[in-house]
């Protein structure tokens, strides 16, 4: 592992029969998440994906990066711009890719995210601590 690395991107599509399954698992049933008439009544252009599915996402890059999810430390990110999830097949891609930010005296490394939906960052600062 060397400063700079690139990870592997990938990218994922996010449809709302997600949203549903991930609503269950987390316990979250926000309606902005699955309810497009709420969502629109307050504001929002449709249905948006939950910010934490996004950011365990992009969590996905490390952890098949590293092929051992337990050398994941600790990841944070700011949410910044929502994934506008279409009643569609399709639903919505989301791309994610990072890199070797820094390699710590201590034995791990962060690992610098980017997070992007319709080319633009739905995340802010994405960052992953890891085991070297």
């Amino acid at each position: 592992m060397n400063i700079g690395d690139e990870l592997p991107a990938i990218e994922v599509r996010v449809t709302r029969d997600q949203l549903v399954r991930y609503a269950g698992a987390a316990m979250d049933f926000n309606p902005i998440h699955w309810n497009e008439a709420f969502a629109k009544e307050v504001g929002l252009p449709d249905v948006i994906a939950h910010g934490m599915l996004t950011m365990a996402l992009a969590g996905r890059v490390v952890t098949d990066w590293l092929g051992d999810p337990a050398r994941l430390i600790d990841l944070s990110a700011r949410f910044t711009r929502p994934v506008v999830v279409p009643n569609t097949p399709e639903g919505a891609v989301v791309a994610f890719e990072g890199k070797v930010g820094a390699i710590n005296e201590d034995g791990t490394a962060r690992i610098d995210l980017v997070a992007k939906f319709d080319g633009k960052t739905v995340l802010g600062k994405p960052q992953a601590l890891v085991r070297v």
